[in-house]
């Protein structure tokens, strides 16, 4: 299933989206309640944020049991990149970002 680049641009407009998704990214395969843990927001905003990843195809949810488990799917991702940034030189992209990351002295995330 291909997702709506519409879609997954409005999903990733929100920063409270963007944390669910790092937090899939730094361990995937958690619960609704695990992804509430550490979070300033209701149960039932993230479970409203769940709904909008999950209809851009970036958060897939697996039924185990009795458990809903919602894995990162990085692909609706990696197609814009290979739209948007993928027609431009990646070396020069990359070298730009490094030096960038460099002198601002931060750190990935």
């Amino acid at each position: 299933m291909e997702a709506d680049p519409d879609k997954v641009f409005k999903a990733l407009a929100d920063p409270g989206r963007r944390l669910l998704l790092d937090r899939l990214h730094a361990e995937n395969g958690q619960t609704l309640g695990q992804l509430c843990e550490r979070m300033v927001m209701t149960r039932q905003a993230v479970t409203k944020h769940l709904k909008v990843l999950e209809e851009a195809s970036l958060v897939v949810p697996i039924r185990r049991g009795r458990e809903k488990l919602h894995y990162l799917n990085p692909v609706p991702i990696h197609e814009i990149a290979e739209r948007w940034i993928g027609k431009f030189d990646r070396g020069p992209l990359r070298a730009l970002a490094d030096l960038k990351k460099a002198l601002e002295g931060g750190t990935d995330g």
